[in-house]
């Protein structure tokens, strides 16, 4: 199989609507919000208040800020929280414990997220984009191609309502806290960095300015943006790094990751690397197996040796069986060939986990939602 070079235009959306979200109280710094407060004629303190309420007690629902009068509060939350996110739909599966989500935002377009939760943590895997403009051919998000990048406050809104339906004990097993974001849903993060970084940092800043979580407990994926990898390297938050692979031969990899054509496999392999030496955190490569297509011994032995090239113990390889896409050529490996090839990258000695497939009853992967709902 041999790719096609593409020219890609990372940029800006390549179709659809370009709405620009309103302002949101997540997109102001704290500084920024208490000048939003006190324009609207209120105290400064106001702006911490509100702070509480959003990221500590989860809410931006004008009723529950009893401790503001009632006209402060509704020219507050009519200000400065507009609604963002509204609940379109909602499929369930593993008792109840994994909830997909499909939002319209306040344009109409669309996005979801999908909540699983485990015994010992809490993950929630968001969107970045609508759609995405980096068309790997296996995936249900990279067939919309990109409408929009979302604003931080959109991102941010997908937190909070997962953290809010867990700590209201609105999921099985008793209210809980979301321990885990990762950046896997709809959209190449790396290419909307700003919203991303945005994110992060409201993610790990201390309550009440933010929701103080741990950066070890933030994953930002990316199909290979080595660029913005570099530049990751150099914010000081040590998120982990997930470089979305698929392939470890070039001529493979363009034709499924046609990003490749801008930055080859090895130049990928030596970003994540580069994002090791930095941070000290260890990298994750997903990896995922496609029926005849990915899923070659001599190919998992390639990538273990290319891994190794650069060092040992820097990278984690997750193999994840495809979810197929209504309508696609491509579907997951058979599990005789799947072990076979966890086994060669154990072999190499690079610690290797098949990934979970939660929610395939529901069409668990990112976009199969949103492109089903426009059909």
């Amino acid at each position: 199989m041999t790719g096609t070079p593409v020219r890609l235009d990372l940029s800006s959306p390549t179709r659809g609507p370009r709405g620009k979200p309103p302002q949101h109280f997540v997109d102001l710094t704290p500084e920024e919000r208490i000048a939003a407060v006190t324009g609207l004629g209120e105290k400064p303190f106001r702006a911490k208040q509100l702070a509480t309420h959003y990221f500590t007690h989860l809410s931006s629902d004008p009723s529950t800020m009893t401790d503001l009068s009632k006209a402060s509060r509704d020219k507050l939350a009519e200000s400065l929280f507009p609604p963002l996110l509204t609940n379109a739909r909602t499929l369930t599966a593993d008792g109840g414990t994994t909830v997909k989500t499909l939002w319209h935002l306040f344009d109409g377009a669309k996005v979801e997220t999908v909540l699983m939760r485990y015994k010992n943590r809490s993950t929630l895997c968001i969107s970045s984009q609508v759609g995405c403009g980096l068309a790997c051919g296996f995936c249900a998000t990279g067939k919309m191609g990109l409408t929009r990048n979302l604003s931080t406050a959109e991102i941010v809104e997908q937190v909070r309502e997962a953290a809010r339906a867990l700590g209201a004990g609105e999921i099985p097993g008793g209210p809980a806290r979301l321990t885990n974001v990762v950046f896997m849903g709809m959209g190449e993060p790396l290419a909307n960095y700003k919203a991303i970084m945005g994110t992060v940092r409201t993610l790990v800043a201390p309550t009440p300015d933010g929701f103080g979580m741990s950066a070890r407990n933030i994953t930002v994926s990316t199909v290979g943006m080595v660029p913005a990898m570099l530049k990751l390297a150099d914010e000081g938050i040590p998120v982990t790094l997930a470089l979305s692979l698929h392939a470890p031969d070039d001529e493979l990899r363009s034709e499924l990751v046609p990003v490749n054509t801008r930055w080859d496999v090895d130049e990928a392999i030596d970003a994540a690397y580069h994002y090791f030496e930095v941070t000290g955190r260890r990298v994750s490569i997903e990896y995922a197996l496609i029926r005849d297509i990915n899923d070659h011994a001599w190919r998992a032995d390639l990538l273990g040796e290319k891994l190794n090239a650069r060092g040992k113990g820097w990278v984690h390889c997750n193999p994840i069986p495809l979810n197929p896409v209504a309508g696609s050529k491509w579907t997951a490996s058979d599990p005789g060939v799947e072990d076979e090839f966890v086994a060669r990258l154990r072999a190499h000695g690079i610690p290797t986990t098949i990934r979970d497939t939660r929610g395939s009853e529901i069409d668990g992967a990112c976009g199969q939602l949103a492109a089903e709902e426009d059909e």
